[in-house]
Parts: C-alpha cells; sequence; structure tokens
C-alpha cells in the first residue's frame, strides 16, 4: 500500500534545516527586476538580438509590474521569477533565429493531434503520458518544453546525442528537478517535474509571454484580467509555430498534447488545430480545487512571507468556474466525431479501456507494440508510486465541501461528473 502523507502545516510551514538554509541563502539575493534587465540577461544568454514582433514586451512589462510590486514575493522567488523569464525570452531570441534561418519550417504542417483538454489535477498529466507511451507520436518532455532549441554553442552535442539524457537541455532540467526536491520534496507526490515527464504545449508560449501558465507561478490577478480581456488566437498560432519547428528539428509528426488552459479556448483551440481528435477529461471541480490549493499553498513556504490560504480557495475557486462555464458553452459546437469525454472515475477504473474509446474516435489502430508499450509506462509509474497525499479541504481550509459544490451545480448538469468529497 502506498504511504500516505498528511500536510499539517500549510498555513504555517515548519521550514527543515535545508530550507531554512535556502531561504535565508535567498534573503542575501538582489534582483534587478525590469524589461532591461530580463532582455539584456537573454541577448548575453544566446548572443542574439533580434526577438522578432515588439509586442510581447507589453505583456513582459505587465508580469514585471505585478510581481515586482509584490510585497510578500521573497528575494529567492522574485529572483528564481526573473530567471523564468529570461529563459521564456532567451527561448523567443534561439526560436526567431531558427524561423529566420530555415523557413521552409512554415512549410510543416501539425495534422490530426490528440488534444487532452481538462481541469488540472483531473487525470490529464496521466492520460497525456499514457497517450505518449505510444512510440508513433510526437509527445513534448518536460526538459524540451523548457528549452525547445539548444544554445548555439550546444547545437552540435544537442544534435548527436542518442540518448535525451546526455542533451546539455536535459541535465539542466534535471538539476532544477533534483533543487525541488530539496526544497519540496514533497511534489513529487502531488505532481512530477523530472525531465522526460511528458509535459503541456503551453510552456511554447512562454516565449510570446502568454498563457495562463503565470497564474501558477506567482499569484497574478492583473495577469489574469488581461488574459481574460485579450484574444488568444494569435498566441495559439505561435505555439502552433514552435511545434511545427519541433517536428522539424525531429518526428514522427502526429502530436499528443494536453493543457487545461484548452477548457476555456474551445473555439480558439478548434481554429489553430481543426482536424485535432479533443479527449476532454472532467472530474468533480471540488476534488480538484483541494487538490491544487494545497500543493499551490506547499510550494509558497519557499515563495512567500506570508500563505493566505482563504486568499488560494477564493482565487483558485474562482479560476476553476471560469474554466467550467466557457467549457460548459463551447463544448456543445465541437464537432462529436472529432471530440470524446472522457470521465475521471471512469478512466481511473480502467485506463485502456479509455485509451481504445480515443483511439477509436480519432481512427487509429492501438496496435499490439502501442498496447505494450502503455502497458510498460503504466507498470513503471504505478498510482501512488512516490506515495498518496491525504488532502482535508475542511481541515486546511476551513470549506465545507458540499456548500463550495454548489457553485459549480451548472457543470454537474452537464456532463457525468461524480462528487469526490
Amino acid at each position: 500500500m502506498a504511504n500516505m502523507i498528511r500536510i499539517d502545516d500549510l498555513a504555517k510551514p515548519k521550514l527543515t534545516p535545508e530550507q531554512q538554509a535556502v531561504w535565508q541563502y535567498g534573503e542575501s539575493l538582489t534582483t534587478d527586476f525590469s524589461e532591461a534587465a530580463v532582455l539584456t540577461a537573454a541577448k548575453q544568454r544566446t548572443g542574439l538580438s533580434d526577438f522578432g514582433a515588439q509586442d510581447f514586451r507589453q505583456r513582459l512589462q505587465l508580469l514585471l509590474d505585478e510581481w515586482g510590486s509584490d510585497p510578500l514575493i521573497n528575494n529567492l522567488h522574485r529572483a528564481s521569477l526573473f530567471n523564468q523569464l529570461v529563459r521564456y525570452a532567451s527561448n523567443r531570441l534561439l526560436i526567431q533565429d531558427q524561423w529566420q534561418k530555415h523557413p521552409e519550417i512554415a512549410d510543416q504542417q501539425i495534422k490530426n493531434p490528440i488534444i487532452v483538454a481538462g481541469l488540472p489535477r483531473s487525470g490529464t498529466t496521466h492520460l497525456l503520458n499514457l497517450l505518449a507511451a505510444d512510440s508513433r507520436f510526437r509527445s513534448l518532455p518536460l526538459w524540451e518544453s523548457y528549452e525547445p532549441v539548444p544554445l548555439a554553442s550546444e547545437q552540435a552535442t544537442a544534435d548527436s546525442v542518442v540518448n535525451s539524457e546526455e542533451d546539455p537541455r536535459f541535465q539542466r532540467c534535471a538539476e532544477q528537478w533534483l533543487g525541488m526536491q530539496r526544497t519540496t520534496p514533497l511534489l513529487a507526490v502531488m505532481h512530477p517535474m523530472n525531465p522526460e515527464h511528458i509535459h503541456e504545449e503551453l510552456e511554447l508560449m512562454g516565449p510570446d509571454f502568454a498563457s495562463y501558465n503565470f497564474e501558477w507561478l506567482s499569484p497574478s490577478p492583473r495577469w489574469r484580467d488581461h488574459y481574460y480581456a485579450s484574444d488568444q488566437t494569435r498566441h495559439y498560432e505561435y505555439m502552433r509555430d514552435v511545434l511545427k519547428l519541433l517536428q522539424w528539428r525531429k518526428g514522427p509528426p502526429r502530436w499528443v498534447l494536453k493543457c487545461p488552459q484548452h477548457l476555456e479556448q474551445l473555439p480558439v483551440l478548434r481554429k489553430v488545430f481543426p482536424d485535432a481528435t479533443l479527449a476532454v477529461t472532467h472530474r468533480d471541480p471540488v476534488a480538484v480545487i483541494q487538490s491544487a490549493v494545497t500543493m499551490i499553498a506547499y510550494g509558497q513556504r519557499m515563495n512567500r512571507h506570508k500563505i493566505d490560504l482563504p486568499q488560494l480557495i477564493e482565487y483558485w475557486s474562482d479560476r476553476i468556474e471560469h474554466l467550467l462555464r466557457r467549457c460548459v458553452e463551447d463544448r456543445k459546437d465541437q464537432p462529436e466525431d472529432k471530440t470524446i469525454d472522457v470521465p475521471f472515475s471512469v478512466f481511473m477504473a480502467d485506463d485502456m479501456a479509455m485509451v481504445e474509446k480515443i483511439y477509436q474516435r480519432a481512427d487509429i489502430e492501438l496496435t499490439d507494440k502501442a498496447r505494450a508499450e502503455m502497458q510498460a509506462f503504466i507498470d513503471a509509474n504505478p498510482r501512488g508510486k512516490e506515495g498518496r497525499m491525504v488532502y482535508d479541504l475542511k481541515g486546511d481550509f476551513g470549506v465545507d465541501p458540499a456548500a463550495l459544490r454548489e457553485r459549480f451545480s451548472f457543470y454537474f448538469e452537464q456532463f457525468p461528473v461524480k462528487a469526490e468529497i
């Protein structure tokens, strides 16, 4: 039986000696949290200067303003956020350089992808990784999503390695994961971030300084409002064009992708990927919120001077509701021959049976080889491999699950979702 884990210090963390040492080191850091500093660092890292279209600067500045003025972010986290923005700016330079040097990339076609859309913590990660085990598909491992194009000094190495673990980008991602495990070890239980883990293509919007992903990095209500008010089509097109670049570098040409944001962008997703088969997962949103806010609160022990549990509940309850209301509104307009609903309870009861239904909808043969590859993944990654987290919405956050569930009655009326807590 998996080891059961209960976090009992979410609001007032009891830091280990190693966490205390890292926190104290972080307090000694100072960061020039400015647009000029971010872009200069990216230019120095890559040796490039052409960022392409300049509209990204407004979005970058919004993030810098919001995060830079947040008094609860500690110095360690502000330095971490700066480094992530530099990584995105560096990727933008590297991507733009490849597009300029190789205009034939634009001729690549992203044909008939399978795209998973569903609430965070609703089985999307397991489904994506299961589908990605089929070697006929192209997918996006975490290390490649973080650095889709190698630095010029590492290009030859990246192109020649047979084992991806030898790629410098993989090694940097592995080092980052080891660091996260030292400071926030229970993240491995809630959401593993090992380099080979298949990740969300939304990461490829990062170089365009777009997507709801920034909301997960640090509290960002101003960014959320900007995102709500903006047509996301051009950012999805940017992501698609980066996928073309990756496909041009290395096949096979048929992708499996996933991201929760797609739930509230189904018309845009369908516009940019018109022949995609969509697998839409559905789970009790109260269980999703419970899991998400616990994970975020746990991560904040190394990031913020104060952890505001009521604020987390309020923000992410609203955020999940927005995702679901858009899904309920737009799901009915999706072509049924290219869309399938995946109830969490059904998927967890028999994941391979659900995969077979998805393949039928996508008109793909589920071969014996593909079954064996998926079974190998299941055998190597049993549920609860790193332990099982015990969640307690009432005890930790003072929220009655039944009362919170009432606000999502519109969703339960539309889809066959089972209450879990």
